[in-house]
Order: C-alpha cells, then structure tokens, then sequence
C-alpha cells in the first residue's frame, strides 16, 4: 500500500528562466556562456533546459528578444516621439549612458557584449542583422530630416547614422570597462556636437 504521495512537479516559470539565461549572456557573452553556466543560473537540469529552448543557441535568440524589448527599445521609442532625428539621437545616447551603467544588471549592450569573440557564425550574423537594423532605424529618420529639410540637404544620413551606432558601440564598451554614467553622458553631449546645424 502507498502510503505517500509525490507532490506536483512545480510548474517552470519560462518567464524567470529567461531573465536568468539573460544575465549569464549579458555577463559572459554567448560563447564564453556554457550549458553548465545556464544550467547552474537557470536551476535546473541540462536535460530540462534542453526540453524548455531546445539548446543554447535557440535560448540565446529568445533572449535577444526579451532584452530587446526590455532594455533595447529606448532608441525607436526615442526616434518616434522626438521632433527631429537631432533630438532623438541625443535622448538615445543619454538614455544609452544611463541603462549600460545601471547596477541592476551587467554593463553595456547585452547584444553588443554577447558578439564578442564568438566563433558561432549563425550567431554572429544574427547579431549584426540587429545591429544593422537599428542602423537603418536611424538613417530613415536622419533621412526624414533631410527631406523636410529640417537638416541640410547634403546631409550624409548613412554616415552619420553609422557615427551615431559607433558612439552607441563605444559607450557599451567603455561602460563594461568601467565608465561611469556621468562620463558617457559627457561622450554623449560631445557625440551630438557633430550633428549638421538645423
């Protein structure tokens, strides 16, 4: 006769997995992040990680979208509610040194840092597509500007979208190196200086 009964699994939270999943990239970088590190921060086994995202690298994508959606989005929510591209790039680059130095979470870009030293084409390429994304984010914008004549004409919007992705890089990088907000926030007052005059 049984006399105990064994209790309900507990039900796995998707949600917090992934938050955990997020930091050991953000920390570590994809390539650098084993399963034994996803395993150890997630709380479970490897099979169960395996049976929750089918494998590391479909983890990672579903964190790129997580983190993209919770501290990637101030850049299009900049660049749809300022009046010109001008003001949204500096909001972007404020609000940039403001979230890569918050101690809540590790420094910098989480997409920036994780493609770093990785040897995973797939991911690599992944990564660069949403780079370049939010490159062409800006030079529409920049281009909108050019259009209603809100900038020069001869305004390179290409370029100066490409400047404004290698500042965004740099204070991703800086901050991982020790930056403080206050000094970024300085690299982003100076970033704006080389905007064309409206």
């Amino acid at each position: 006769m049984v006399t105990g009964q064994r209790g309900r699994p507990r039900s796995f939270d998707r949600d917090a997995a992934l938050d955990k999943a997020m930091l050991a990239f953000w920390e570590h970088g994809y390539e650098a992040t084993s399963i034994a590190d996803l395993t150890a921060s997630l709380g479970i086994s490897a099979p169960s990680l395996y049976a929750a995202f089918g494998d590391k690298r479909k983890l990672f994508d579903e964190v790129v979208v997580v983190y993209g959606g919770r501290y990637a989005d101030f850049a299009s929510v900049a660049l749809a509610e300022e009046p010109t591209a001008r003001a949204a790039v500096d909001r972007v680059l404020r609000e940039a040194a403001e979230v890569y130095t918050d101690p809540a979470h590790p420094r910098g870009c989480m997409v920036m840092s994780a493609a770093v030293n990785t040897t995973s084409e797939e991911v690599a390429e992944a990564l660069r597509e949403r780079r370049a994304a939010a490159m062409a984010m800006f030079e529409s914008r920049i281009g909108a500007d050019v259009a209603a004549s809100v900038l020069p004409a001869d305004t390179d919007a290409r370029a100066l979208a490409r400047y404004t992705a290698a500042v965004l890089q740099g204070m991703s990088q800086q901050s991982r190196d020790g930056a403080s907000r206050e000094e970024l926030e300085a690299v982003a007052r100076r970033a704006v200086l080389a905007w064309p005059a409206q």
